[in-house]
C-alpha cells in the first residue's frame, strides 16, 4: 500500500537539498490506494470541514479520526508505525515521535482561490511539549493540472537580517500521488508559491502527517509563522492577521477573518 522503497531511495538525497532538509517521493502509494483515499475525501461544501479563510491562507481541513473512512484510517496509521518511523529515523537522524493527534494534520483540501502563504509551522507542540521536526504532505487529486492550475508548494530560503523568506529556491508541483518530506527546524519557509486556479468541481488534496522529537533550543512559537506576500507587504490588514495568527491565545479570531 505504502512504497516504502520509493520513500528509502528519496530519502538518500534529504540531507542534500536546498533551502533545507527535503526530498520529494513520486508513486508514494501503490496506484489503487491512491485513488481509492482520494475517493474518500469529503464534498468541498460537505459541513464536516474546518475552513481557514483569511488574507494568509484559504482552505478546508479535517484530522478527527472519527470521520475517516476506513482507508484513510488505515493510513494514516501505518504512516505514524514504527516501521514508518524508523524508516524516517534512518535517514533524518533524530528520534522521532509520531502525532497521534495529527495537530494540524489530516486532511487538507483547496479550491477556487486557494491560498497559502509562505509560512513556517509551531514549533513546540502545544499538548505534549515536544518539538515539530518534519512534514511529510501527499497530494491526492488525480484531476490537478499543476501547469494550468498552479498551486505549487514553494520552498523558501531565510533571510536571517529580517527574519522573513528570502528567495524562493524551489517549487514543488502538486502531482497526484507524490509527496514531500521535509524538516521543519530549519525556519523552513513553505506555502503555495502559486494561487490555486481550479475550475469548479476540482480540488487540491493532500494528506499530511507531523512527526515530533525532543526541543532543542527550539523557537516556542506554538501557532504558525506568516509572511506577507510581496504584494501585502504595506496591508495592516494583512500584517495585522500575522500578529493574530501566530499568538497562541487569539489566533481563531483570525482564522475566518476574511
Amino acid at each position: 500500500m505504502i512504497n516504502l522503497n520509493n520513500i528509502e531511495q528519496a530519502l538518500k538525497k534529504f540531507k542534500h537539498n536546498q533551502p533545507f532538509d527535503h526530498c520529494v517521493v513520486d508513486n508514494f502509494f501503490d496506484l489503487k490506494t491512491a485513488r481509492g483515499l482520494e475517493s474518500e475525501f469529503p464534498r468541498y461544501e460537505d459541513k464536516v470541514w474546518f475552513e481557514y479563510n483569511n488574507p494568509l491562507e484559504h482552505k478546508k481541513a479535517l484530522n478527527d479520526w472519527n470521520k475517516y473512512p476506513p482507508l484513510t484510517y488505515q493510513i494514516l496509521m501505518m504512516l505514524n508505525s514504527p516501521q514508518m518511523i524508523n524508516l524516517l529515523i534512518k535517514y533524518v537522524r533524530v528520534n522521532l515521535f509520531p502525532d497521534m493527534g495529527l495537530h494540524g494534520g489530516g486532511w487538507h483540501m483547496h479550491g477556487t482561490g486557494g491560498n497559502l502563504n509562505p509560512h513556517f509551522d509551531y514549533s513546540i507542540h502545544p499538548k505534549c511539549g515536544l518539538q515539530r521536526k518534519l512534514n511529510i504532505i501527499i497530494y491526492l487529486s488525480k484531476d490537478l493540472r499543476p501547469t494550468r492550475h498552479k498551486g505549487h508548494l514553494g520552498l523558501w530560503s531565510h533571510d536571517e537580517t529580517t527574519n522573513q523568506p528570502k528567495e524562493l529556491v524551489r517549487e514543488v508541483a502538486p502531482v497526484f500521488n507524490r509527496a514531500i518530506i521535509f524538516d521543519t527546524t530549519q525556519h523552513s519557509w513553505h506555502g503555495m508559491s502559486q494561487q490555486l486556479q481550479v475550475p469548479k468541481g476540482i480540488y487540491r488534496k493532500s494528506l499530511a502527517v507531523y512527526y515530533l522529537t525532543e526541543p532543542k533550543q527550539a523557537e516556542s512559537n506554538q501557532r504558525a509563522v506568516y509572511a506577507p506576500r510581496e504584494a501585502q507587504k504595506n496591508d495592516k490588514k494583512v500584517l495585522e492577521a500575522i500578529e493574530l495568527r501566530q499568538d497562541l491565545n487569539n489566533s481563531l479570531k483570525v482564522y475566518k477573518s476574511k
